[in-house]
Protein backbone atom coordinates (compact mmCIF):
# COMPACT_ATOMS: atom_id res chain seq x y z
CA UNK A 1 0.00 0.00 0.00
CA UNK A 2 2.46 2.66 0.55
CA UNK A 3 4.41 1.98 -2.37
CA UNK A 4 1.34 2.70 -4.30
CA UNK A 5 0.76 5.86 -2.28
CA UNK A 6 5.09 7.00 -3.02
CA UNK A 7 3.89 5.85 -7.02
CA UNK A 8 1.13 8.75 -6.95
CA UNK A 9 3.47 11.27 -5.21
CA UNK A 10 6.57 10.82 -7.42
CA UNK A 11 6.94 13.18 -10.42
CA UNK A 12 6.41 10.81 -13.87
CA UNK A 13 10.63 9.85 -15.02
CA UNK A 14 12.03 10.91 -18.17
CA UNK A 15 11.38 9.15 -21.17
CA UNK A 16 13.33 7.52 -24.03
CA UNK A 17 13.92 11.07 -25.72
CA UNK A 18 15.68 12.25 -22.13
CA UNK A 19 19.14 12.59 -21.91
CA UNK A 20 20.82 10.02 -19.61
CA UNK A 21 21.87 10.44 -16.27
CA UNK A 22 20.36 14.43 -16.37
CA UNK A 23 19.94 15.28 -12.47
CA UNK A 24 16.10 15.79 -11.23
CA UNK A 25 14.80 18.56 -10.45
CA UNK A 26 15.66 19.79 -6.33
CA UNK A 27 12.35 21.28 -5.84
CA UNK A 28 9.67 20.37 -3.68
CA UNK A 29 7.92 17.34 -5.11
CA UNK A 30 4.60 17.91 -6.92
CA UNK A 31 1.46 15.97 -5.57
CA UNK A 32 -1.06 14.36 -7.81
CA UNK A 33 -4.78 14.74 -6.38
CA UNK A 34 -7.49 13.79 -8.24
CA UNK A 35 -10.10 17.03 -8.10
CA UNK A 36 -13.34 16.13 -6.18
CA UNK A 37 -16.96 16.30 -7.56
CA UNK A 38 -18.84 19.80 -5.90
CA UNK A 39 -21.98 18.36 -6.35
CA UNK A 40 -22.99 14.71 -7.58
CA UNK A 41 -24.37 14.17 -10.99
CA UNK A 42 -27.76 14.64 -11.53
CA UNK A 43 -30.47 13.21 -14.29
CA UNK A 44 -32.18 16.05 -15.88
CA UNK A 45 -35.94 15.35 -17.31
CA UNK A 46 -34.95 11.15 -17.12
CA UNK A 47 -33.51 12.21 -21.14
CA UNK A 48 -30.07 14.05 -20.50
CA UNK A 49 -27.07 14.27 -17.95
CA UNK A 50 -25.03 16.94 -16.54
CA UNK A 51 -21.75 17.00 -15.27
CA UNK A 52 -20.02 18.99 -12.71
CA UNK A 53 -20.79 22.59 -12.78
CA UNK A 54 -23.17 22.66 -16.04
CA UNK A 55 -26.60 25.03 -15.26
CA UNK A 56 -29.77 23.60 -15.68
CA UNK A 57 -30.01 21.01 -18.35
CA UNK A 58 -32.86 22.05 -21.21
CA UNK A 59 -34.39 19.06 -22.57
CA UNK A 60 -34.05 18.45 -25.86
CA UNK A 61 -36.84 17.28 -28.77
CA UNK A 62 -37.90 14.16 -29.82
CA UNK A 63 -36.65 14.28 -33.11
CA UNK A 64 -33.29 15.82 -32.08
CA UNK A 65 -33.03 12.70 -30.02
CA UNK A 66 -33.96 10.32 -33.01
CA UNK A 67 -37.09 9.25 -31.01
CA UNK A 68 -40.69 8.99 -32.48
CA UNK A 69 -42.67 12.69 -31.73
CA UNK A 70 -45.32 11.99 -29.38
CA UNK A 71 -48.34 11.20 -31.58
CA UNK A 72 -50.10 8.07 -32.20
CA UNK A 73 -48.33 5.98 -34.91
CA UNK A 74 -51.60 5.87 -37.43
CA UNK A 75 -52.06 9.86 -37.33
CA UNK A 76 -48.05 10.13 -38.26
CA UNK A 77 -48.33 7.27 -40.86
CA UNK A 78 -51.21 9.07 -42.43
CA UNK A 79 -49.41 12.66 -42.39
CA UNK A 80 -46.67 10.63 -44.17
CA UNK A 81 -48.91 8.75 -46.90
CA UNK A 82 -48.18 5.31 -45.54
CA UNK A 83 -50.65 2.65 -45.44
CA UNK A 84 -50.88 -0.74 -43.50
CA UNK A 85 -49.08 -3.70 -46.04
CA UNK A 86 -51.94 -5.77 -45.10
CA UNK A 87 -54.97 -3.29 -45.68
CA UNK A 88 -57.14 -4.64 -48.69
CA UNK A 89 -57.12 -1.90 -51.58
CA UNK A 90 -60.26 -0.98 -53.53
CA UNK A 91 -62.01 -2.78 -55.79
CA UNK A 92 -60.32 -0.87 -58.99
CA UNK A 93 -57.36 -1.09 -57.40
CA UNK A 94 -57.22 -4.10 -56.97
CA UNK A 95 -58.49 -4.91 -60.45
CA UNK A 96 -55.33 -2.91 -61.45
CA UNK A 97 -52.86 -5.05 -59.25
CA UNK A 98 -54.19 -8.08 -60.88
CA UNK A 99 -53.43 -6.86 -64.15
CA UNK A 100 -50.08 -5.77 -63.11
CA UNK A 101 -49.70 -9.67 -62.15
CA UNK A 102 -51.07 -11.37 -65.44
CA UNK A 103 -47.84 -12.42 -66.74
CA UNK A 104 -46.89 -14.33 -63.50
CA UNK A 105 -50.18 -15.96 -63.84
CA UNK A 106 -49.71 -16.82 -66.99
CA UNK A 107 -46.34 -18.03 -66.45
CA UNK A 108 -47.26 -20.21 -63.52
CA UNK A 109 -49.93 -21.91 -64.99
CA UNK A 110 -48.11 -22.75 -68.34
CA UNK A 111 -45.46 -24.05 -65.53
CA UNK A 112 -47.14 -26.03 -63.49
CA UNK A 113 -49.49 -27.81 -67.03
CA UNK A 114 -46.16 -28.76 -68.16
CA UNK A 115 -44.91 -30.10 -64.42
CA UNK A 116 -48.34 -31.81 -64.02
CA UNK A 117 -47.51 -34.91 -65.82
CA UNK A 118 -44.12 -34.71 -65.79
CA UNK A 119 -43.75 -38.03 -63.79
CA UNK A 120 -45.91 -40.33 -65.85
CA UNK A 121 -44.50 -42.04 -69.36
CA UNK A 122 -46.76 -40.36 -71.25
CA UNK A 123 -46.55 -36.80 -70.11
CA UNK A 124 -48.87 -34.14 -71.76
CA UNK A 125 -50.36 -37.34 -73.66
CA UNK A 126 -52.87 -37.67 -71.15
CA UNK A 127 -54.13 -34.23 -71.50
CA UNK A 128 -55.74 -35.77 -74.55
CA UNK A 129 -56.51 -39.40 -73.29
CA UNK A 130 -58.42 -38.20 -70.39
CA UNK A 131 -61.28 -36.58 -71.97
CA UNK A 132 -61.13 -39.78 -74.75
CA UNK A 133 -61.80 -42.28 -72.46
CA UNK A 134 -64.31 -40.51 -70.67
CA UNK A 135 -65.90 -40.04 -73.61
CA UNK A 136 -65.62 -43.48 -74.57
CA UNK A 137 -67.22 -44.66 -71.30
CA UNK A 138 -70.11 -42.12 -71.63
CA UNK A 139 -70.93 -43.56 -75.21
CA UNK A 140 -71.13 -47.18 -73.82
CA UNK A 141 -73.43 -46.04 -71.26
CA UNK A 142 -75.14 -43.64 -72.59
CA UNK A 143 -75.57 -44.49 -76.43
CA UNK A 144 -75.20 -48.30 -76.76
CA UNK A 145 -76.66 -49.39 -73.43
CA UNK A 146 -79.60 -46.66 -72.74
CA UNK A 147 -79.86 -45.35 -76.37
CA UNK A 148 -80.10 -41.57 -75.75
CA UNK A 149 -78.82 -40.95 -79.18
CA UNK A 150 -82.25 -41.25 -80.63
CA UNK A 151 -82.87 -37.63 -82.27
CA UNK A 152 -79.43 -36.63 -81.97
CA UNK A 153 -77.47 -36.65 -84.91
CA UNK A 154 -73.74 -38.04 -85.16
CA UNK A 155 -73.64 -38.27 -81.84
CA UNK A 156 -70.25 -39.80 -81.33
CA UNK A 157 -69.44 -36.27 -81.89
CA UNK A 158 -72.65 -34.36 -80.11
CA UNK A 159 -71.24 -36.06 -77.17
CA UNK A 160 -67.71 -35.54 -77.35
CA UNK A 161 -68.33 -31.75 -77.23
CA UNK A 162 -70.70 -31.92 -74.08
CA UNK A 163 -68.07 -33.98 -72.16
CA UNK A 164 -65.22 -31.72 -73.22
CA UNK A 165 -66.88 -28.15 -72.90
CA UNK A 166 -68.67 -29.69 -69.59
CA UNK A 167 -64.76 -31.23 -68.11
CA UNK A 168 -63.70 -27.59 -68.22
CA UNK A 169 -66.31 -26.21 -66.02
CA UNK A 170 -65.68 -29.13 -63.99
CA UNK A 171 -62.08 -29.47 -63.18
CA UNK A 172 -61.79 -25.34 -62.77
CA UNK A 173 -64.45 -25.62 -59.94
CA UNK A 174 -62.82 -28.42 -58.16
CA UNK A 175 -59.46 -27.15 -58.08
CA UNK A 176 -60.91 -23.64 -57.13
CA UNK A 177 -62.66 -24.62 -54.18
CA UNK A 178 -59.47 -25.98 -52.81
CA UNK A 179 -56.83 -23.57 -54.06
CA UNK A 180 -56.46 -21.35 -51.16
CA UNK A 181 -56.00 -23.92 -48.72
CA UNK A 182 -53.92 -25.81 -50.97
CA UNK A 183 -51.25 -22.93 -51.30
CA UNK A 184 -51.61 -21.15 -47.40
CA UNK A 185 -47.44 -21.24 -47.02
CA UNK A 186 -47.31 -19.26 -50.29
CA UNK A 187 -49.98 -16.98 -48.66
CA UNK A 188 -48.05 -16.67 -45.66
CA UNK A 189 -44.82 -16.24 -47.46
CA UNK A 190 -45.72 -13.76 -50.08
CA UNK A 191 -47.13 -10.19 -50.68
CA UNK A 192 -49.70 -10.38 -53.46
CA UNK A 193 -53.30 -10.39 -54.68
CA UNK A 194 -54.86 -13.56 -53.71
CA UNK A 195 -56.61 -14.07 -56.83
CA UNK A 196 -54.44 -14.69 -58.60
CA UNK A 197 -53.88 -18.17 -57.03
CA UNK A 198 -57.62 -19.53 -58.26
CA UNK A 199 -57.20 -17.40 -61.64
CA UNK A 200 -54.09 -19.07 -61.99
CA UNK A 201 -55.65 -22.76 -61.76
CA UNK A 202 -58.51 -21.99 -63.92
CA UNK A 203 -55.85 -20.99 -66.75
CA UNK A 204 -54.69 -23.97 -66.23
CA UNK A 205 -57.81 -25.66 -67.19
CA UNK A 206 -58.27 -23.76 -69.96
CA UNK A 207 -55.11 -24.39 -71.42
CA UNK A 208 -55.76 -28.39 -70.96
CA UNK A 209 -59.21 -27.47 -72.87
CA UNK A 210 -57.57 -26.18 -75.27
CA UNK A 211 -55.14 -28.94 -76.06
CA UNK A 212 -58.83 -30.91 -75.99
CA UNK A 213 -60.31 -28.84 -78.92
CA UNK A 214 -57.80 -29.82 -81.20
CA UNK A 215 -58.88 -33.74 -80.83
CA UNK A 216 -62.52 -32.77 -81.10
CA UNK A 217 -62.07 -30.66 -84.12
CA UNK A 218 -60.35 -34.19 -85.63
CA UNK A 219 -63.14 -36.02 -84.08
CA UNK A 220 -65.87 -33.65 -85.57
CA UNK A 221 -64.28 -33.94 -89.48
CA UNK A 222 -63.83 -37.72 -89.02
CA UNK A 223 -67.04 -38.11 -88.46
CA UNK A 224 -68.62 -36.02 -91.57
CA UNK A 225 -69.25 -32.33 -90.50
CA UNK A 226 -68.35 -29.86 -92.96
CA UNK A 227 -66.25 -26.44 -91.71
CA UNK A 228 -68.23 -23.56 -92.06
CA UNK A 229 -68.00 -19.79 -91.18
CA UNK A 230 -70.52 -21.18 -87.46
CA UNK A 231 -66.79 -22.75 -86.35
CA UNK A 232 -65.74 -19.08 -85.38
CA UNK A 233 -68.11 -18.83 -82.72
CA UNK A 234 -66.77 -21.37 -80.97
CA UNK A 235 -64.12 -18.77 -79.76
CA UNK A 236 -66.65 -16.21 -78.35
CA UNK A 237 -68.49 -19.30 -76.89
CA UNK A 238 -65.45 -20.33 -74.76
CA UNK A 239 -64.65 -16.56 -73.82
CA UNK A 240 -68.07 -16.55 -72.49
CA UNK A 241 -67.46 -19.80 -70.72
CA UNK A 242 -64.00 -18.82 -68.94
CA UNK A 243 -65.40 -15.66 -67.42
CA UNK A 244 -68.27 -17.59 -66.30
CA UNK A 245 -65.78 -20.23 -64.46
CA UNK A 246 -63.73 -17.51 -63.44
CA UNK A 247 -66.65 -15.74 -61.52
CA UNK A 248 -67.64 -18.90 -59.83
CA UNK A 249 -64.30 -20.15 -59.73
CA UNK A 250 -63.89 -16.56 -57.03
CA UNK A 251 -66.95 -17.54 -55.13
CA UNK A 252 -65.63 -21.38 -54.50
CA UNK A 253 -62.45 -20.01 -53.26
CA UNK A 254 -63.34 -17.70 -51.03
CA UNK A 255 -66.32 -20.51 -49.83
CA UNK A 256 -63.38 -23.43 -49.25
CA UNK A 257 -61.48 -21.19 -47.83
CA UNK A 258 -63.50 -21.25 -44.81
CA UNK A 259 -64.89 -24.46 -45.54
CA UNK A 260 -62.61 -26.93 -46.00
CA UNK A 261 -65.74 -29.67 -46.39
CA UNK A 262 -66.73 -27.62 -49.40
CA UNK A 263 -63.77 -29.03 -51.56
CA UNK A 264 -65.06 -32.63 -50.65
CA UNK A 265 -68.57 -31.96 -51.95
CA UNK A 266 -67.88 -30.30 -55.02
CA UNK A 267 -67.57 -33.35 -57.32
CA UNK A 268 -70.72 -34.69 -56.49
CA UNK A 269 -72.57 -31.28 -56.46
CA UNK A 270 -70.88 -31.03 -59.83
CA UNK A 271 -71.35 -34.22 -60.97
CA UNK A 272 -75.20 -34.11 -60.26
CA UNK A 273 -74.99 -31.01 -62.62
CA UNK A 274 -73.47 -32.54 -65.23
CA UNK A 275 -76.54 -35.33 -65.75
CA UNK A 276 -79.26 -31.80 -65.92
CA UNK A 277 -77.30 -30.16 -68.58
CA UNK A 278 -77.46 -32.27 -71.30
CA UNK A 279 -74.09 -33.66 -71.72
CA UNK A 280 -75.00 -36.89 -72.91
CA UNK A 281 -78.32 -36.54 -74.06
CA UNK A 282 -80.48 -33.79 -76.58
CA UNK A 283 -82.44 -32.02 -74.11
CA UNK A 284 -85.15 -31.12 -76.62
CA UNK A 285 -85.63 -34.75 -77.59
CA UNK A 286 -85.88 -35.72 -74.20
CA UNK A 287 -89.46 -38.04 -74.64
CA UNK A 288 -89.63 -37.55 -70.53
CA UNK A 289 -89.83 -33.40 -70.76
CA UNK A 290 -92.21 -33.43 -74.10
CA UNK A 291 -94.61 -32.26 -71.42
CA UNK A 292 -93.21 -30.50 -69.23
CA UNK A 293 -91.55 -27.46 -71.08
CA UNK A 294 -90.90 -25.39 -68.40
CA UNK A 295 -88.43 -27.42 -66.68
CA UNK A 296 -87.30 -28.61 -70.07
CA UNK A 297 -86.70 -24.69 -70.79
CA UNK A 298 -84.89 -24.10 -67.37
CA UNK A 299 -82.29 -27.37 -68.05
CA UNK A 300 -81.31 -25.82 -71.10
CA UNK A 301 -81.16 -22.39 -69.31
CA UNK A 302 -78.30 -23.07 -66.87
CA UNK A 303 -75.20 -21.78 -67.58
CA UNK A 304 -73.64 -25.25 -68.59
CA UNK A 305 -76.27 -26.52 -70.70
CA UNK A 306 -75.48 -23.14 -72.50
CA UNK A 307 -71.94 -22.88 -72.90
CA UNK A 308 -72.21 -26.64 -74.50
CA UNK A 309 -75.13 -25.88 -76.76
CA UNK A 310 -73.49 -22.80 -78.25
CA UNK A 311 -70.38 -24.87 -79.06
CA UNK A 312 -72.34 -27.62 -80.36
CA UNK A 313 -74.33 -25.46 -82.31
CA UNK A 314 -71.24 -23.77 -83.49
CA UNK A 315 -69.65 -27.29 -84.70
CA UNK A 316 -72.33 -29.64 -85.58
CA UNK A 317 -74.22 -28.96 -88.90
CA UNK A 318 -76.17 -31.80 -88.56
CA UNK A 319 -77.41 -30.70 -85.12
CA UNK A 320 -78.39 -27.12 -86.64
CA UNK A 321 -80.63 -28.83 -89.59
CA UNK A 322 -82.34 -30.84 -87.12
CA UNK A 323 -83.73 -28.53 -84.58
CA UNK A 324 -84.75 -26.42 -87.96
CA UNK A 325 -86.77 -29.34 -88.64
CA UNK A 326 -88.73 -29.01 -85.55
CA UNK A 327 -91.98 -27.40 -85.21
CA UNK A 328 -93.10 -24.69 -82.52
CA UNK A 329 -94.01 -26.76 -79.68
CA UNK A 330 -97.45 -26.98 -79.05
CA UNK A 331 -98.40 -29.14 -75.80
CA UNK A 332 -102.17 -29.89 -77.22
CA UNK A 333 -100.34 -31.77 -80.79
CA UNK A 334 -97.69 -33.13 -78.53
CA UNK A 335 -100.19 -34.40 -75.83
CA UNK A 336 -102.41 -35.75 -78.67
CA UNK A 337 -99.32 -37.57 -80.66
CA UNK A 338 -98.35 -38.89 -77.24
CA UNK A 339 -102.12 -40.83 -76.56
CA UNK A 340 -102.13 -42.22 -80.06
CA UNK A 341 -98.35 -43.48 -79.87
CA UNK A 342 -99.35 -44.95 -76.51
CA UNK A 343 -102.11 -47.32 -78.68
CA UNK A 344 -99.78 -48.04 -81.53
CA UNK A 345 -100.53 -45.01 -84.08
CA UNK A 346 -97.50 -43.28 -84.83
CA UNK A 347 -98.15 -39.68 -85.86
CA UNK A 348 -94.45 -38.40 -86.42
CA UNK A 349 -96.28 -34.50 -87.02
CA UNK A 350 -97.92 -34.44 -83.83
CA UNK A 351 -94.83 -35.70 -82.42
CA UNK A 352 -92.39 -32.88 -83.88
CA UNK A 353 -93.66 -30.68 -81.93
CA UNK A 354 -92.78 -31.96 -78.68
CA UNK A 355 -89.81 -30.36 -79.16
CA UNK A 356 -89.61 -27.45 -76.82
CA UNK A 357 -85.70 -25.33 -77.94
CA UNK A 358 -84.29 -22.57 -76.59
CA UNK A 359 -83.16 -20.34 -79.95
CA UNK A 360 -79.38 -19.84 -80.85
CA UNK A 361 -80.02 -15.95 -80.32
CA UNK A 362 -81.46 -16.55 -76.68
CA UNK A 363 -78.95 -18.95 -75.57
CA UNK A 364 -76.47 -16.14 -76.59
CA UNK A 365 -77.72 -13.52 -74.88
CA UNK A 366 -78.29 -16.41 -71.74
CA UNK A 367 -74.42 -17.23 -72.34
CA UNK A 368 -73.63 -13.28 -72.10
CA UNK A 369 -75.48 -12.66 -69.17
CA UNK A 370 -74.42 -15.88 -66.90
CA UNK A 371 -70.47 -14.72 -67.83
CA UNK A 372 -71.12 -10.65 -66.44
CA UNK A 373 -72.99 -11.49 -63.46
CA UNK A 374 -70.96 -14.24 -62.50
CA UNK A 375 -67.87 -12.39 -62.98
CA UNK A 376 -69.01 -9.48 -61.09
CA UNK A 377 -70.38 -11.17 -58.27
CA UNK A 378 -67.42 -13.43 -58.04
CA UNK A 379 -64.52 -10.56 -58.32
CA UNK A 380 -66.33 -8.34 -55.54
CA UNK A 381 -67.16 -11.37 -53.04
CA UNK A 382 -63.49 -12.45 -53.08
CA UNK A 383 -61.99 -9.22 -52.99
CA UNK A 384 -64.45 -8.71 -49.71
CA UNK A 385 -62.18 -11.04 -48.14
CA UNK A 386 -58.76 -10.69 -49.12
CA UNK A 387 -56.45 -10.10 -45.82
CA UNK A 388 -58.05 -13.09 -44.58
CA UNK A 389 -56.49 -15.16 -46.73
CA UNK A 390 -53.90 -17.82 -45.19
CA UNK A 391 -54.94 -17.00 -41.78
CA UNK A 392 -56.26 -20.34 -40.77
Amino acid sequence: MWAAAARLWLPPRPGRGSPAGRPRSAGPPVPHRLAAVSEPTRVKGARTLSGPGDGPAVPSSPAAQGLLPDEPLTELAARHGLTPSSARPGPVIYLKQLWQRRHFVLAFATARNIAMYSEARLGQVWQILTPLLNAAVYFLIFGVILDTRRGVPNFIAFLVTGIFIFNFTQRSFIIASRVINDTRELIRALHFPRACLPLGYIVIELQQMLISMVVLIVIVLATGEPITWYWLMVLPAIALQTLFNVGVGFILARIGAGVEDVSQLIPFIVRTWMYASGVMFFIPALSTLYLHAKLSYLMQINPAAVYIALVRNSLLTSLRHTVAGYRPYNRQLCAAGLHQQAHGVLHPALLNSCHLVVGNSSLWLYGVGWAIAAIVIGYLFFWQAEVTYGRG
